[in-house]
């Protein structure tokens, strides 16, 4: 088989994991995560299965590491002038891509795959590479007021995203704006109450 030949920046390897990347993510898209094999996208991207095999190991790498990458791209950071508008969108924004087949895929995937060194790793780059892309979004609340300057950014982010997940994965629920928008008001009225606890805990012990 004819190794892939379209040109891209960032060299072969680059471009080789671009095409099987693509070919894992229209796999998913067509019959879900479950059904991807490494046959079908050495077809699709024109690659080898030994060069994949060599690459990814597994197909559950494999699967993982397309799903990772495609979801950094599907979530952009909203910068809307509004800490609880700007938690909206992207709640919104992730709620509708959980119920895609990519999303699904990608919960699947996590959940699925055995916690070998590189998967454990994709796993921590991924989800490193999210928080950094996110924390200016909660910075910006910070600095305009709407949280306290002790916020701890990454728990706000936790907050917001586990009931998405929880009702995406677990309970089917609906996960629309007006949800959403609620959810937001009440992570930012938590994080802010726990400000006001803990002021007041220190009051009164001086």
């Amino acid at each position: 088989m004819t190794e892939v030949a379209r040109t891209r920046p960032g060299g072969r390897a680059a471009r080789v994991k671009h095409a099987v990347h693509q070919a894992v993510i229209e796999a998913v898209t067509e019959y879900g995560a479950d059904k991807v094999s490494i046959p079908d996208v050495s077809r699709r991207a024109g690659v080898r299965d030994s060069s994949i095999y060599r690459r990814w190991g597994t197909r559950e790498n494999l699967i993982l590491d397309a799903l990772l990458t495609s979801s950094a791209r599907e979530l952009p950071v909203p910068d809307t002038g509004s800490l609880h508008a700007d938690l909206t969108e992207f709640g919104t924004a992730l709620g509708e891509y959980l119920n895609t087949p990519l999303g699904r895929g990608l919960v699947r995937a996590l959940s699925a795959v055995s916690d070998s060194e590189e998967v454990a790793a994709a796993r921590e780059a991924f989800w490193e590479q999210r928080y950094e892309v996110i924390l200016p979004m909660i910075t910006r609340g910070i600095t305009r007021g709407e949280l306290p300057g002790d916020a701890d950014a990454r728990q706000v982010i936790e907050l917001l995203i586990a009931p998405i997940h929880f009702r995406s994965t677990l309970t089917r629920q609906p996960v629309d704006t007006a949800f959403v928008s609620e959810l937001a008001g009440r992570v930012i009225t938590a994080v802010q109450s726990c400000q006001l606890l803990s002021q007041h805990s220190a009051d009164s012990t001086t």
